[in-house]
């Protein structure tokens, strides 16, 4: 089936399968270094600027109460690279740390996983059901040296610091406040 991708003729399916079929079959290289977030995302805005692609959203999020988040790819690229500096910068990660998230699936939920990628950070999800024993195993198990929380899950992480000998910095996603947790909204 050939069907095109938001309207792009360039993006067909078959020209997809075809092209990963020509890898697999030792056709084509893969290349050495690959990351999502300037090979795809950042090239699939520079398409929309110089109006190569039509015009669609990256990144479109409504929640239950009408609530809407809607960022162009240009926009996405934008706001991943200042959180890619938030989590260098502010909470001094380097290329292949470690990275908790356990949040609900709000749009700092997406930011945070493309700014990882753009910053080389591993970043590991984690259900918002999470118990405190469970946070204080994935901690050990992963060596994560940040965890990104909303002020309603922090106090779980905060009964577990004690034990974590890796976690260097915490971050804060939503509008709450918590002593010795950095916003991320602020920091961006």
């Amino acid at each position: 089936p050939s069907r095109t991708f938001h309207g792009n003729s360039r993006l067909l399916t078959s020209q997809i399968v075809s092209y990963y079929e020509s890898i697999n079959q030792c056709k084509k290289e893969l290349p050495e270094y690959f990351n999502f977030a300037s090979d795809v995302l950042d090239e699939w805005a520079r398409l929309e600027k110089d109006g190569r692609k039509p015009a669609n959203p990256a990144f479109w999020w409504v929640n239950d109460e009408g609530e809407e988040v809607k960022w162009s790819f240009e926009e996405l690229g934008s706001l991943s690279r200042k959180a890619a500096n938030v989590l260098s910068e502010a909470c001094g990660l380097q290329r292949g740390d470690r990275v908790i998230a356990v949040l609900p699936r709000v749009p700092e939920w997406w930011l945070l996983n493309v700014a990882c990628m753009r910053a080389g950070i591993v970043f590991i999800p984690g259900t918002s059901q999470l118990t405190a024993k469970d946070i204080s195993y994935r901690l050990q198990a992963s060596k994560a040296k940040c965890f990104i929380t909303n002020d309603t899950l922090a106090p779980a992480v905060e009964s577990v610091l004690p034990g974590s000998q890796f976690l260097k910095s915490k971050l804060l996603v939503g509008k709450g406040s918590r002593a010795g947790w950095p916003n991320l909204k602020e920091l961006l």
